[in-house]
């Protein structure tokens, strides 16, 4: 075939109709993963964490009173106690959307936060020059690495915010990078618009900060690529022409980050604590003890399977160094940094997998699929440098037609009618507003957990006339607080940042029955306590006098004083 042939019919465009009812491979992702999160049994998976149930009820609590809570209203111990909301916008969304749709309504929140995160990695990896297969292998392989996290909870925002942050800095920097001769206009317009920008973090920081925690990452974001325009700045301070040319969009682009970053600083002030947010995220961040034994912050067990495909993120992104500094001779600044950051916060705590595998794909994704296209066109012997030469030279003066996959891509990006997604949305929005059925089938069916929760164990004391508050694990302490609040508090549940230090040793001197763990039942009067059955607590308690065992099944066993068990009707154990 010849060589104009091949050309022309890559560039066809194609008919009208084709472009908005076929469906992008970036939408069959967002379609994908919506209707596995949402219409199988992964939607209980996203309620697998307690946590979101303290967080429906804050939410619910802020829109009744229109007030934003500044003292514990759940727990028994910290009642009046300094508590920060800190993620109350996040709380107001869920709280919500559970007096409307129930759970189904917070599980399909969670699952469009999850489908556009990673169906617009696709899009910015194919954007950042990523050949198509690459792009959707590496895309699937981090959604797998961070399902270790898909979890209804505030932090899936913080995935999209920080997607969000590289692309803005990302293509900022980019711009500053290209040439602007060829198609001047075209050419002036695409980088001023990306210059442009960073003028938007401010913005999105004063929403970040009040959603989540995780706004942090956008500073460290802004301070590498601050950091890698002073290098330029310093590295281009030459007296050839293009280096003086450098040496200005550097040294400007440096002052427009650290503008950028001071009012984006301001934006975080924006909350409803002020400066007092501030220093109590630094308090809980910086204390060691918290740090060391919170489960969230460990260092991830590489046995998971989401782990692992963490590591193989990890030993392609050592591929990928490898190859960029083998071809190019170096590696740009910012993105070295977002790779060492990646990989550092990834190693340091499991919590932190999802945001670093995005990030590192994202980095990696180009430096891949050039290293590909390489060793594709390597006939045998020719050396690494001169076929790199060779690619480069060919491919800037249209010798080499156009790859399968480059075509595919070409097509890919034409369809641009995003109709499946925006049908699929619809459709799910609607199921969920209407019970979870689709006429008298269900199809969405969030609920917890009964084998990880204990479900039963609730519904028991409900009906019965058992005095709180009660005493379960921090782990199941957000669920009570879902089902019980505001008739029944709890003692203790997951805000370890409330809690404090003290009190958490002596939690867990009592949950694992150590030297000196009556102490805890006697500082903090319980009503009853609800353990899991095969606990070490549940087994001593039921070795003692003064609890009695009043209900027990297959997940968890319920405890009152021995002077209220005979008040309460015993059912059959």
């Amino acid at each position: 075939m010849a060589i104009g042939s091949t050309s022309s019919a890559a560039k066809t465009p194609h008919p009208t109709w084709e472009r908005w009812l076929v469906p992008s491979v970036a939408d069959l992702i967002f379609v994908a993963l919506l209707s596995v999160l949402v219409f199988t049994a992964l939607s209980v998976r996203l309620l697998g964490d307690a946590g979101i149930g303290w967080h429906i009820r804050t939410g619910q609590f802020i829109l009744s009173t229109h007030t934003i809570p500044r003292a514990d209203p759940f727990s028994s111990t910290m009642v009046g106690q300094p508590w920060f909301a800190w993620e109350w916008l996040y709380d107001v969304l869920v709280g919500g959307l559970d007096t409307v749709a129930g759970l189904n309504g917070v599980v399909l929140f969670t699952a469009l936060l999850i489908a556009v995160t990673f169906s617009w990695t696709f899009r910015l990896l194919l954007r950042r020059k990523t050949n198509l297969l690459l792009a959707l292998i590496l895309v699937l392989l981090a959604a797998s690495a961070a399902m270790i996290h898909f979890l209804a909870r505030p932090h899936v925002v913080s995935w999209l915010f920080t997607v969000a942050w590289f692309w803005i800095l990302e293509s900022s920097e980019e711009s500053g990078r290209e040439p602007e001769s060829h198609s001047f206009a075209t050419s002036a317009v695409k980088i001023n618009n990306s210059r442009s920008l960073p003028w938007l973090l401010p913005t999105l920081m004063l929403v970040w900060v009040n959603l989540h925690g995780g706004f942090l990452v956008g500073f460290v974001l802004l301070a590498i690529y601050w950091i890698s325009a002073v290098w330029q700045w310093f590295r281009f301070a030459g007296d050839r022409f293009d280096d003086v040319l450098q040496n200005i969009r550097a040294g400007k682009r440096a002052r427009d980050l650290a503008l950028v970053g001071f009012l984006s600083a301001l934006a975080t002030f924006l909350n409803p604590y002020g400066w007092s947010l501030h220093v109590h995220i630094y308090r809980y961040l910086s204390n060691r003890f918290l740090m060391d034994h919170i489960d969230e912050f460990q260092s991830p067990n590489f046995h998971g399977v989401a782990q692992k495909c963490f590591a193989g993120l990890l030993l392609l992104t050592l591929v990928a160094l490898a190859a960029r500094k083998r071809e190019t001779g170096s590696v740009p600044a910012s993105q070295f940094l977002v790779v060492m950051f990646a990989v550092y916060s990834g190693l340091y705590a499991s919590r932190n997998i999802p945001v670093s595998s995005l990030l590192l794909i994202l980095v990696i994704g180009p430096w891949l699929s050039s290293a590909v296209q390489t060793l594709s066109e390597a006939p045998a012997g020719r050396p690494w440098r001169t076929l790199v030469n060779r690619r480069i030279a060919s491919s800037s003066s249209g010798v080499v037609p156009p790859p399968f996959l480059q075509r595919m891509q070409t097509i890919d990006r034409s369809l641009r009618g995003h109709l499946w997604p925006i049908a699929v949305t619809v459709l799910a929005c609607w199921i969920a507003a209407h019970g979870g059925k689709f006429g008298a089938a269900p199809l969405i069916d969030a609920h917890f957990n009964g084998k990880r929760f204990p479900v039963e164990a609730v519904n028991y004391l409900e009906k019965q006339d058992v005095q709180g508050p009660v005493l379960t694990p921090d782990s199941w302490g957000g669920y009570l607080i879902y089902r019980l609040y505001p008739r029944t508090k709890v003692v203790v549940d997951d805000r370890h940042d409330l809690y404090g230090e003290e009190f958490l040793k002596s939690y867990l001197k009592m949950i694992h029955v150590e030297p000196g763990w009556e102490e805890f039942l006697r500082q903090h009067q319980a009503g009853c306590i609800l353990v899991p059955r095969n606990s070490a607590l549940a087994n001593i308690l039921l070795e003692t006098n003064t609890w009695n065992s009043i209900y027990k099944d297959d997940v968890a066993v319920l405890f009152v004083p021995v002077l209220s068990a005979s008040q309460l009707q015993n059912p059959s154990h």
